[in-house]
């Protein structure tokens, strides 16, 4: 089947150039001489995740608890969480998770931790846990290198737990003196340093150079090696890179200049950043806005005429925040449906 027999609004992604992205990142990795750890918040499909880790990925990354459940009912081991596990609800998720799989956590305090370690003693299991510090992500982590070896003191006294080591976000070689004070002063205290896992796609130097042990790269997945640092204004959006489209209809040609599909907020992004995406059909036509469920294209860039009916592919700005809105993806090779995956990682945020 065709791309252009599917109904619309539909999520597809291009095999060949997703492949590629792996491919290319665990290469990457290989050549600088980095551990690869794979995130998968991007795609939230276990079969990705597959792909990601026979390529070379050691293990994978999540960060909610919903995504790592359905990665292990899948078959994926060795877990990372870069998300502090709070509440009794989600510590017995998480314990029932480490009866069958390899799970190592982050936690920034003692609280986070103390709440996992009762859990994990009471039923048995080991957790492998990561001080997480703040290297200028502003966003979690302890806020010193004498608060990580606190921490980590602190972790190595609680039952169920073991330490692994260190983590943060970003890898940014500014905070090369506060990584180093960090890491020495575990070593001078004598706690593990077997994982110090940097991340974000587009800064694996970055971490090899910061003398981490490995990196956690996600978005490279939909957006290749480029696409990260590239210019945002929507020309660094290219079918060389990134794999994941919208296919949609026009629905409606109110005007000579205005053409309406059938693919708005609800299928792109609530809100999506502009310019919304790349129309590979014409790029010359340009979306000019979106309401709920319409999508406005500005046709005055081009001659070509459309008619009611004609589909179109669009490769969103945002591939990541579409994978989360849709309940089926589309696997695809030179435009020709392969497989229909059920998204079943959609809205596991809890």
């Amino acid at each position: 089947m065709h791309i252009y027999e599917l109904d619309t609004p539909s999520v597809v992604i291009d095999v060949d150039v997703l492949e590629k992205n792996i491919n290319d990142m665990a290469d990457h990795c290989k050549n600088l001489g980095i551990t690869l750890r794979g995130h998968t918040k991007s795609h939230k499909n276990p079969e990705i995740a597959k792909m990601q880790v026979a390529a070379g990925s050691k293990g994978i990354v999540c960060q909610k608890l919903g995504d790592a459940e359905n990665m292990a009912r899948a078959g994926l081991d060795d877990i990372l969480m870069t998300y502090n596990i709070v509440g009794n609800q989600k510590v017995r998720r998480l314990v029932n998770l480490a009866g069958f799989r390899r799970m190592t956590v982050t936690v920034d305090s003692l609280a986070v931790a103390a709440g996992i370690s009762e859990q994990a003693a009471t039923e048995g299991v080991t957790i492998g846990v990561l001080v997480e510090f703040d290297s200028g992500g502003n966003r979690t982590g302890v806020q010193s290198p004498a608060a990580a070896e606190e921490l980590g003191k602190q972790i190595q006294q609680l039952p169920g737990l073991k330490l692994r080591g260190l983590m943060t976000y970003p890898s940014q070689i500014s905070s090369k003196r506060l990584v180093d004070e960090t890491i020495d002063r575990f070593k001078k205290a004598n706690l593990p340093l077997d994982i110090i896992s940097g991340g974000g796609t587009g800064e694996e130097w970055e971490s090899k150079e910061l003398g981490f042990t490995e990196h956690r790269s996600g978005s490279y997945v939909y957006e290749g090696l480029s696409r990260i640092k590239g210019a945002g204004d929507g020309s660094d959006l290219s079918p060389e890179r990134c794999p994941l489209r919208v296919v949609t209809t026009i629905v409606s040609v109110p005007t000579s200049d205005r053409l309406i599909v059938d693919a708005g907020m609800k299928t792109f992004r609530l809100f999506p950043s502009m310019p919304y995406g790349l129309i590979l059909d014409d790029p010359e036509l340009k979306f000019s806005g979106m309401s709920v469920e319409h999508g406005h294209i500005d046709s005055t860039g081009t001659n070509r005429k459309f008619s009611v009916g004609d589909k179109l592919t669009v490769i969103p700005t945002y591939q990541e925040g579409v994978t989360n809105l849709h309940d089926e993806i589309v696997w695809i090779r030179n435009d020709q449906v392969e497989h229909v995956w059920r998204n079943e990682g959609r809205g596991k945020v809890k």
